[in-house]
Parts: C-alpha cells; structure tokens; sequence
C-alpha cells in the first residue's frame, strides 16, 4: 500500500519519475538570500583594524639599505632612532649612545631562539670602546660581538646576512650629517 501511494506522488506531474517545472512543495524550496542590514564597517570599526607588515619572506635576508642621523631604512621600512635588527624584526633600540650599552641593553640579543652567531654593534659616527664586562657577558653567552662605527657595521651585517649567517645587529645612527647616505 505504501509503494502505491510514492508512486502516486511520483508520477503525478512528472515525466518518466522526473518532476517537471515549479510544483515543488513548499518545504522544500529555500527562502531567498536577502539580508536586511549593511555589511560594510561603520566609520568607528575603520580604526580598529590590525595591520601586518612581513619584514622578511622565507629564505630572503634583511638588508640596511641607508642611514641618516634620524635613523635607518631596512628593507623599505624607516625606523627613527638607534634599533635592534633581529631578523626578521626590526626594533626601536631604547640606547641613547654608546655608553648605555650594557647588559640589560644587549638581554634581547642573547634571548633570541635560535640563537645568534654574531652582534655587530655600531657605536655611532666612529668606533667606540664599549665596556669590556659587557663584552665579556656575551662571550659567556657564546655570542661573538664586533664593535665598529656605524657606517661599516651596516656594511658587515648586510654581508653576514646574505651569507645567512645568523646575526643581528644593534644601531646607533651616526650624528654627523655629512655621513647622510639617503
């Protein structure tokens, strides 16, 4: 009795068990896709969005690119002041000049996983002697550092970059405005 009655259903208006045009049931026929609200932010959500900038792709190295007495430009992007390069982050490196350089200066160095190989320091407009305890320290870390001025501490951390050596470097822009590379 039951396969009579699907059969009935079927067949009525249908060609070969194939429902022909609209006489669907209601139930199965979806309501339309609208929507009554917008879906656009409002001005206040405009302000709230987070915003990521790859300092490195995988495999390639960060280069310095120039320096000024304002600061560095690294791979496009401009940091104002002395900065910290640990590939791939690039930080505001909070030494005023080569004496501030200590061991709480230099933590975020020989934290870093994986650890760095070499810190190249640059002291400013020309080589400065840094602290022999705080060289000490970090030798104790097994981190080598090179202390030179800035200038050719630019040129050494680019060289061991592209050599994918694991290195970083800590900055303090040259004061001198005739060394103005930009």
């Amino acid at each position: 009795m039951a396969v009579a009655g699907c059969a009935r259903v079927l067949c009525r208006g249908a060609v070969q068990g194939l429902r022909l045009g609209p006489a669907a049931s209601p139930a199965f026929i979806s309501p339309p896709q609208c929507r009554s609200h917008r879906l656009t932010p409002g001005d206040d959500e405009m302000y709230q969005r987070t915003t990521v900038s790859v300092m490195q792709k995988e495999g390639g190295s960060v280069l310095i690119q120039s320096y000024s007495p304002r600061g560095f430009t690294v791979d496009g992007n401009r940091v104002l002041g002395p900065c910290a390069l640990l590939p791939p982050a690039i930080l505001q490196w909070n030494v005023g000049s080569y004496k501030n350089i200590t061991e709480d200066s230099l933590a975020l160095f020989y934290l870093l996983e994986p650890r760095i190989e070499i810190l190249v320091l640059g002291t400013g407009a020309r080589v400065e002697r840094v602290d022999p305890v705080v060289l000490r320290f970090m030798r104790k870390k097994g981190i080598a550092v090179e202390v030179q001025d800035t200038p050719n501490a630019c040129a050494t951390f680019n060289i061991l970059s592209t050599e994918r050596r694991v290195v970083a470097a800590g900055l303090i822009p040259p004061p001198s405005a005739g060394w103005d590379a930009e």
